[in-house]
């Protein structure tokens, strides 16, 4: 009986040095490294190109949008004002290169033959009165000033019907080229800035220039919003990517160009297949510093992003990605979800 007791006695003393040494070897075993991450998504923020109040909002959070999508419209009445003034000058102008083109009027072109006709009647008249005076003074019957005054007279009447003449054939010819290219140029001009003002009206309605997903929407009707200030954002759920803050030795397992797998707690753990496409350093608050000289070196915290190989159907951005990195014997257990977690990991 002392015997048996003796012998489980000692099984059990060998029993509790096995669990000991287990737990001693499980204890100094090197634990795995698991990153946490974040899923992200291209978004865009819709600003409009004008100011003024938005009349009516077409979207709400959650819509899917394509192209040309309306989002908003806004009451522009200053713009409406502005498109008016154009039109107007624009007609204006039009006008004045038609009249050019079609140069004067029939009648006008009568008139200025019919001012031609008595300069020249006039003329014919001064030259013969010019002639019998002329005459007349050489033979001594009429004094030389006479002769003068008839030969003035003739000369003014000889330029009245070049002065006639010239503005007759003027308006048979019509405006000059140059004058008609310039008329044709501001009008132009005018059609120009009817089109700038419509294309401000026309932003009076703000359309999507981008597809996705509506996220946040910041108007309401009735406020008024500044020109260049954002009033929807659109999230692009096709464009996925997943940002982890990964410290400078842990950095060999994602290099450039390099696969690694994720989980996703949020989608029943799938696991995902990613590829890093970019990485750069954060600021230096991420780095991590050793609290004792003993402890090492100054380690500083990469950005690191990478897209998954593909699409992960049910997506949210904000979602968390668990990523396991093979046993080290020199690091112990971390997960980085921040910066600033980052940089205090022992």
């Amino acid at each position: 009986m002392k015997i048996v007791k003796a012998f489980v006695g000692l099984g059990i003393l060998v029993g509790l040095a096995a669990v000991m040494v287990w737990g001693f070897r499980e204890a100094t075993l090197p634990q795995p490294v698991v990153l946490q991450g974040q899923l992200e998504a291209q978004s865009t923020n819709i600003a409009s190109k004008i100011s003024g109040r938005v009349a009516e909002v077409f979207v709400t959070e959650g819509d899917q949008l394509v192209v040309n999508s309306p989002i908003l419209r806004m009451d522009t009445p200053e713009i409406d004002a502005k498109v008016a003034q154009a039109k107007a000058a624009r007609d204006a102008t039009e006008a004045i290169a038609k009249k050019a083109e079609a140069g004067a009027r029939p009648q006008e072109i009568q008139m200025a033959y019919e001012q031609m006709m008595r300069a020249k009647a006039g003329l014919e008249v001064a030259q013969k009165t010019y002639q019998r005076v002329h005459t007349l003074a050489n033979e001594g019957l009429l004094s030389r000033q006479k002769n003068d005054e008839a030969n003035a007279q003739y000369q003014s009447a000889q330029r009245q019907y070049e002065t006639a003449r010239a503005q007759y054939e003027m308006a048979k010819e019509g405006a000059r080229k140059e004058d008609i290219a310039a008329a044709q140029a501001q009008a132009r001009q005018g059609q120009a800035v009817v089109e700038e003002a419509m294309i401000a009206e026309d932003e009076g309605t703000l359309k999507s220039p981008v597809a996705g997903e509506v996220s946040a929407v910041m108007p309401n009707a009735g406020e008024i919003v500044g020109k260049g200030i954002p009033v929807v954002v659109l999230v692009n759920l096709e464009d996925q990517r997943l940002e982890l803050n990964v410290r400078e030795d842990y950095l060999q397992f994602f290099a450039l160009g390099s696969e690694f797998e994720g989980q996703v707690p949020a989608l029943n753990g799938r696991s995902v297949r990613f590829k890093v496409y970019a990485s750069a350093v954060l600021p230096d608050f991420a780095t991590w510093r050793p609290t004792r000289s003993d402890e090492g070196f100054d380690m500083r915290t990469f950005l690191v992003k990478a897209r998954p190989i593909e699409i992960i159907q049910g997506m949210r951005p904000g979602m968390s990605v668990l990523v396991p990195l093979p046993a080290h014997s020199s690091v112990e257990k971390a997960s980085i979800n921040h910066p600033a977690t980052a940089a205090n990991q022992p």
